[in-house]
């Protein structure tokens, strides 16, 4: 594990709560991994087919790869593409009534941009926190611990941006 987290730049914290289902890697930290065992993360998210640049490519529900919470209710659509690891993720958000999808802090400079489209989504950064309703967007610091939480009584969906900024 110290030798991973060495090549990889990810806490042993963090690849511990990883390997007991406690935290949920972003698609940057993912690739961080697969970089240090010499895995294609292509590999790990699914193929990237070659083709015509400038043509539209579709990437059909079933292929999307998904990420669940801690407890269930929570499921992370990743509809970014491979290639803006560690710059922009971006996710589709399915919460259950009474989900939390908590996360420790990115890396430094990181901020996260919610937008709920539908049901009520609590977000909590470091000691701050914010209520989102349907066409709210909310901007918060991912540098930090922070969570987010259904806070209705029926499924919220919301679309998760997560920008990395340098330092």
């Amino acid at each position: 594990m110290d030798a991973l987290s060495k090549r990889s730049g990810v806490s042993k914290s963090m690849l511990s709560q990883i390997e007991r289902q406690r935290a949920n890697p972003t698609v940057a930290v993912v690739w961080r991994l697969a970089n240090a065992l010499g895995v294609p993360l292509t590999q790990l998210l699914g193929s990237i087919e070659p083709g015509d640049s400038g043509a539209i490519q579709p990437v059909r529900g079933p292929s999307v790869p998904v990420m669940r919470s801690k407890d269930g209710k929570c499921e992370l659509r990743v509809v970014s593409p491979v290639e803006l690891a560690g710059r922009f993720e971006w996710y589709q958000l399915i919460m259950q009534p009474g989900g939390v999808l908590a996360s420790e802090a990115h890396t430094a400079g990181t901020r996260e941009h919610l937008t709920v489209v539908a049901g009520r989504i609590e977000v909590q950064s470091g000691s701050r926190q914010a209520l989102g309703t349907a066409l709210d967007t909310l901007r918060y610091p991912a540098d930090v611990a922070h969570r987010l939480r259904n806070a209705g009584r029926s499924r919220a969906i919301g679309l998760l941006i997560v920008e990395f900024r340098a330092p």
